[in-house]
Formats: C-alpha cells, structure tokens, sequence
C-alpha cells in the first residue's frame, strides 16, 4: 500500500495570513519600541507606545487582510456567476470548451468529449470552475478566516517584544529585545518554510535579514532624533 502523501496547498491561505501577522507583529513592535530606546524615551512612554502598536497593528492587519481576500472572493463569485450564465445561454458549447481543454491537456479527442459529457451531467458549474477558471475548494478565499488569522498572529508576535520591555531593564533593554527578535524571525521563517514545503534555512535566513535590517534603521533614526531633541 503506497504511502499517504501530505500537501501543502491546503495551508496556504491561513499560513500566508499566519506567517505575515506574526512577522509584521514581531519587526514593528520590535523596531518601534528599539527607536523609543535609541531615542532615550522613558520606559513608560516605550510601553504606551509598544502597547498601541500591538493593537493598531492587529486591527489594521485584520482589516487589510479582509478587504483584500474579500476582494479575491468577489472576482471569483463574478467569474462564477459569468460562467453559470454561459452554461444556461449554451450548454453545448461550454461542453465542447470543456473537451478542448481535456484534449489540451492530454486525452484523445474522443475520452475527452465522453468526459466533459460525464462531468458536465453531474455538476457542469463546478467542472468549468475547476478546469477552466481553475478553482479550488482547497484554495478557496476566506475573508474572516484570513482576518481573524492576521491579527491573532500580529497579536502573538507584538506581544513578545512587548513583554520584553516590561520584563527588561532598560539599561539592557535594546541588546535583548534585538537579540530575542531576531531569534523568533528566523524560527519563524524556518517554521514557515517547514509547513510550505520549502528549504528551511532559506526561509529562516531571509526573514531574519529583513528583520535586522528594519531593527536597524528604526534604532538609527531613533538615536539620530534622540541625539536632536
């Protein structure tokens, strides 16, 4: 008996929310709150700001990622209800459409068009969807999903630098929050990486190179400001 096979393609559409939220969460936090350092502000003026970045972060995370999945789902219910008129206006042709695809993609003339007549009696709407739109239940937009997801993720990943600044002194404040943030990005781009299917430390590398370098830029404008006011 052949072994089960595990895809990923099921994941993506919450894993790309996931991972975003986490990572956004985590390098704006984390940079925001290294700037309030390097610009010298007090430790409670630091925690008010790290605390309205965790939730105008997730807020804004959870409404982006809504709109724009929203907007994905619209265009497939458009090319849905197109396709579904299509079918009622001609039937016979959108099953000849069918069988040149199938041909296309390999079957004899003959298979195809006993195909396309076998799929096309059982549900014609979902055959063109997924052969000729190329949609997938798999794959499906998921609005709330996705929302709920980016900020849940924004959420858990502002929160350890947050922590962080609470639990830190500040005279180490800026070596443990760069230290802790860097580590969480490249874990968590390898666990990104794992769950996708892709090289691990490749994920891991490029998620904490981009982290470092937006830690590193907010701190220099913050000492720069810190060093003028």
């Amino acid at each position: 008996m052949p072994a089960k096979k595990f895809h990923s393609a099921h994941r993506t559409g919450w894993l790309r929310a996931a991972v975003l939220g986490a990572n956004d969460g985590i390098i704006s936090t984390a940079s925001l709150l290294l700037g309030m350092a390097a610009a010298r502000a007090s430790h409670a003026n630091t925690l008010v700001a790290g605390v309205a970045s965790l939730v105008a972060g997730a807020t804004a995370m959870a409404a982006g990622e809504y709109v724009s999945v929203s907007s994905l789902a619209d265009a497939e219910q458009a090319d849905l209800a197109l396709e579904r008129d299509s079918l009622a206006a001609d039937r016979e042709a959108e099953e000849r459409e069918l069988a040149a695809i199938y041909i296309e993609r390999g079957l004899e003339s003959r298979l195809a068009e006993e195909v396309a007549r076998q799929l096309m009696a059982g549900n014609a709407l979902g055959a063109h969807a997924r052969d000729e739109l190329g949609f997938s239940e798999v794959l499906r937009p998921r609005p709330l999903q996705a929302a709920l997801a980016s900020a849940a993720s924004f959420a858990a990943g502002a929160s350890v630098p947050l922590l962080t600044a609470i639990l830190v002194a500040m005279h180490a404040f800026v070596v443990v929050l760069a230290g802790t943030s860097l580590l969480l990005l490249s874990m968590l781009g390898g666990l990104a990486a794992y769950l996708g299917g892709a090289v691990v430390w490749r994920g891991a590398l490029r998620v904490l190179l981009w982290g470092a370098l937006a830690l590193g830029l907010t701190a220099g404008v913050g000492g720069i400001f810190g060093a003028t006011l």
